[in-house]
């Protein structure tokens, strides 16, 4: 009996290698085995597929995918003062990986957990900055790292006032000088920038998380903080 596959592991989970078996969409890729190597939290599967390669030979082949579920993320911008509310917190990956002291300043995020997208980042924009939102504003959906990991992230904009400020919300547990849910050893920071100064800080380096710089440059593009242009043309 394997804890995942026949038996529940720790979240409750069964079937784990029956995910990603019966894919029909592309004729060109036949999917052989499944196999699970982990889910202690998230699932890290090993699969083994036959490939047909664009002069027509087949060839099998193996692929790791990490499947730690889908998220959502959102700009807080202040349109009014030219701020946007990002935040700051520590990442173990990041540090591990370079970064000086691992602690990365982000766009607010976190994973779906079951939850519709829309109401996932409500939620933690409401657990890491203390503010509450009304409807975000959907800009796009993207595969973050689609080489490994399967996670689609739902990207949304959304304003926000310093009176929105959450004081007492149950699921929200403030710890530090900054937000998080301890629980989850979340130990997070509000930073509120002009938004001329975050952008210099892509350039800089001083932001160096991905979902955050593409949001950053959509509001120089195409949202909040993008620069009038001369009207469209009509359309003959």
């Amino acid at each position: 009996m394997t804890a995942g596959l026949d038996t529940p592991d720790r979240r409750g989970r069964t079937g784990l290698d029956r995910h990603g078996r019966d894919l029909t969409g592309n004729p060109r890729v036949r999917v052989r085995d499944v196999d699970v190597l982990s889910c202690d939290w998230y699932v890290l599967r090993r699969t083994t597929f036959d490939y047909q390669h664009s002069d027509g030979h087949w060839s099998r082949e193996q692929r790791e995918t990490y499947d730690r579920g889908d998220g959502a993320t959102v700009l807080l911008h202040n349109a009014e003062r030219r701020t946007v509310l990002l935040t700051r917190q520590f990442r173990l990956p990041a540090y591990v990986n370079g970064h000086p002291d691992g602690m990365l300043i982000e766009a607010a995020a976190g994973l779906l957990d079951g939850d519709a997208p829309e109401e996932a980042i409500r939620r933690e924009a409401a657990e890491e900055t203390g503010h509450v939102i009304g409807a975000p504003e959907p800009v796009f959906t993207v595969y973050m790292s689609p080489g490994s990991v399967t996670e689609r992230l739902h990207f949304y904009a959304a304003p926000y006032d310093p009176v929105t400020t959450v004081t007492t919300v149950t699921t929200v547990t403030t710890v530090a000088d900054g937000h998080g849910v301890a629980e989850e050893g979340e130990d997070i920071a509000t930073v509120e920038l002009p938004f001329d100064e975050a952008l210099a800080m892509i350039r800089s380096g001083d932001i160096a998380d991905a979902k955050t710089i593409m949001l950053l440059q959509w509001a120089a593009l195409d949202g909040p903080f993008r620069h009038p242009g001369p009207p469209s043309a009509p359309v003959p």
